[in-house]
C-alpha cells in the first residue's frame, strides 16, 4: 500500500503536537481522521493545514469516554475499512501541586485522559488493525520526558506518563502476531501553549523558579515521520526528543 490510501487517526489533533503531526501526515499523503473534542478546532486545523483538500477528516470525540471511543473506530472502520496508524496523543497536565494539595476528582480527570483514553484507543485500534486485510498497522504513544523523571508538583500527569510506557510495552509484545508495532515517542519541551510558561520560569527539583529552552514543533514532527516510515518489520520502541539545552540529563 502506498501513503496515498493508508489511513491515520490522530488524537488531540486540535491544537499543539497533534496538530502539527497531523499536518505533517496530510503532506505526507496520509488520508487523516482528526480526533479532539472540539469540532471547531478540528476543522480549523484541517484549513490551516492548507494540504491535500478532502484527505482531513474532523471526528470529534472525548478519549476518556470508553463508548464515545468504540463510536468513533466503528466509524472509522465503516468509512475507510481499515486503519494503518493511530498517534495516542491526547493528554492534559494539572496545576501544579504537591500530593496532598491534589483533589480526587483532578486526579480521576488527568488519568481518565491520559491513561484510560490512550488504553481505550490503543485497544479499538489493535482491534481493528488484527482483524484487517491486509493485517497491521503502527500504534505510537505519547509519552514525555516525565515518564523517566518527574518535574515538582506533577503526580497525576507523571503518574500516567510512567503508565503510557507499561502500555507501550505490553502492546508491542501482544502486537507481533498481528504485525501491529508499538512505540513511544517521548517529547520535553516543545514551544507549544502547553510550555508557554516555561519562558517566564517553572519549579526545579532544588525549589527555584527558571525560565527553561524550548524546542519547535517541527523537531517532533520530523521525529514523529520517521516512525511512521519505518516498515512494520521494524518497531522504534522508544524514542526522545527534546530541547538540547533542557535540565534533563545529568543533575538539573
Amino acid at each position: 500500500m502506498t501513503a496515498n490510501n493508508r489511513i491515520a487517526l490522530v488524537t488531540g489533533a486540535g491544537s499543539g503536537i497533534g496538530q502539527t503531526c497531523a499536518t505533517a501526515l496530510l503532506k505526507d499523503g496520509w488520508q487523516v481522521v482528526f480526533v479532539g473534542r472540539r469540532a471547531d478546532a478540528l476543522e480549523a486545523a484541517i484549513a490551516a493545514a492548507g494540504e491535500q483538500p478532502g484527505r482531513g477528516f474532523a471526528m470529534p470525540c472525548d478519549v476518556g469516554d470508553e463508548a464515545a471511543v468504540k463510536a468513533l473506530f466503528d466509524s472509522v472502520q465503516q468509512r475507510f475499512g481499515r486503519l494503518d496508524l493511530l498517534f495516542n496523543n491526547a493528554g492534559m497536565g494539572s496545576a501544579v501541586k504537591t500530593p496532598d494539595e491534589v483533589d480526587g476528582e483532578v486526579w480521576r480527570q488527568v488519568v481518565n485522559v491520559n491513561l484510560n483514553g490512550a488504553f481505550y484507543c490503543l485497544a479499538a485500534a489493535f482491534r481493528l488493525m488484527r482483524t484487517q486485510t491486509p493485517m497491521g498497522g503502527r500504534i505510537i504513544n505519547n509519552g514525555s520526558i516525565s515518564a523517566h523523571a518527574p518535574r515538582p508538583g506533577s503526580i497525576a500527569y507523571t503518574a500516567t506518563k510512567h503508565a503510557v510506557s507499561g502500555l507501550t510495552k505490553t502492546a508491542a509484545l501482544d502486537g507481533r502476531p498481528f504485525d501491529i508495532a508499538v512505540g513511544q515517542i517521548d517529547i520535553g519541551n516543545v514551544a507549544s501553549d502547553m510550555t508557554a510558561r516555561m519562558v517566564s520560569g517553572v519549579p526545579q527539583a532544588d525549589g527555584s523558579i527558571k525560565p527553561e529552552p524550548r524546542m519547535d514543533l517541527s523537531a517532533v514532527a520530523d521525529t514523529f515521520m520517521a516512525m511512521v516510515r519505518l516498515p512494520l518489520s521494524a518497531n522504534m520502541l522508544f524514542t526522545t526528543v527534546m530541547a538540547t539545552k533542557m535540565p534533563f540529563v545529568g543533575r538539573g
